[in-house]
């Protein structure tokens, strides 16, 4: 019995062409959240098991996401930077700093990290609003005072922020390019902690040059690792990073936690939650579809 754990930071993806070479392989386990580093449909043919650890980093990136929000909302990041450099110009900084209390804030996606950033985003006394396939639960979606928007693009032009929180699939890939960003309010911001190939890469580089984006932050590129010439290293007035925002110390013990439990059901014969996987007998959970 041979078994393979992979992970999104290992710069190997699982091809099809590498699942055609591996002839006992029988499992991908992914020690987090997210297998578009796997051929999904190979995977699948193959009648391999995909899983991983649901749950175990969303608090971390719902925390992270808010945390970028506030750094580029309120300007921090040119702040800092002066006091490296010894100077002190507060007009210089206050021109594009503003309050987050009521601004219209809302993701496009709202699964598990999703919906914890807009109950922490309540608090801040936003217009919440989000798009997904489905609407949340009335009674959470009530306590938390988020509206549904069925129509990305008509929800697109009333965002002073917006989120990515949804998963990267041939369904989304691309799926903010240069006339989905046209789209958006002069001065957004713009933060994604979800996957870079949801991003034109180009055309987020352009509004942010022009301004029509005032800040674009995240900690995914495409691809990953990001080369020394990625364009978004550059741009002006980003909050990028490496693939950090899941990584803190208490995720990582949940993706060990989780991992451990799963090759033990696993070499058990027992099945694993079912929130866990992604292809199970051939199928495909039906968000990968």
């Amino acid at each position: 019995m041979h078994v393979l754990i992979t992970t999104p930071f290992h710069p190997a993806y699982v091809t099809a062409e590498r699942i055609k070479k591996a002839k006992n392989l029988e499992l991908l386990l992914t020690a987090g959240i997210g297998s578009d580093h796997i051929d999904l449909p190979a995977a699948a043919a193959a009648g391999l098991t995909v899983a991983e650890v649901t749950g175990s980093n969303t608090v971390s990136v719902a925390e992270d996401e808010l945390l970028r929000i506030l750094i580029l909302l309120r300007n921090f990041l040119p702040g800092y930077q002066q006091v490296v450099q010894g100077e002190w110009n507060v007009a210089g900084i206050a021109h594009r700093a503003y309050d987050l209390e009521g601004k219209t804030v809302g993701t496009v996606g709202a699964g598990r990290i999703g919906r914890l950033l807009l109950q922490r985003l309540k608090p801040f006394n936003c217009n919440l609003l989000y798009h997904d396939r489905l609407q949340i639960d009335p009674e959470l979606e009530k306590e938390i005072g988020a509206k549904f928007e069925e129509d990305l693009d008509a929800m697109l032009p009333k965002f002073d922020v917006i989120v990515i929180n949804t998963p990267l699939t041939e369904k989304t890939r691309g799926m903010f390019n240069k006339e989905r960003i046209a789209k958006m309010k002069k001065g957004v911001i713009v933060v994604n902690n979800a996957r870079g190939a949801i991003m034109d890469a180009r055309a987020v580089v352009d509004a942010c040059s022009s301004g029509h984006i005032a800040g674009y932050g995240g900690d995914v590129w495409f691809p990953q690792p990001a080369p020394k010439d990625h364009p978004w290293r550059y741009m002006p007035n980003h909050a990028m990073t490496p693939h950090i925002s899941r990584t803190t110390i208490d995720a990582q013990v949940r993706y060990a936690d989780g991992v451990r439990d799963m090759l033990d059901r696993y070499f058990k014969g027992e099945d694993f939650p079912v929130q866990n996987y992604i292809v199970k007998e051939g199928q495909l959970a039906s968000q990968y579809k």
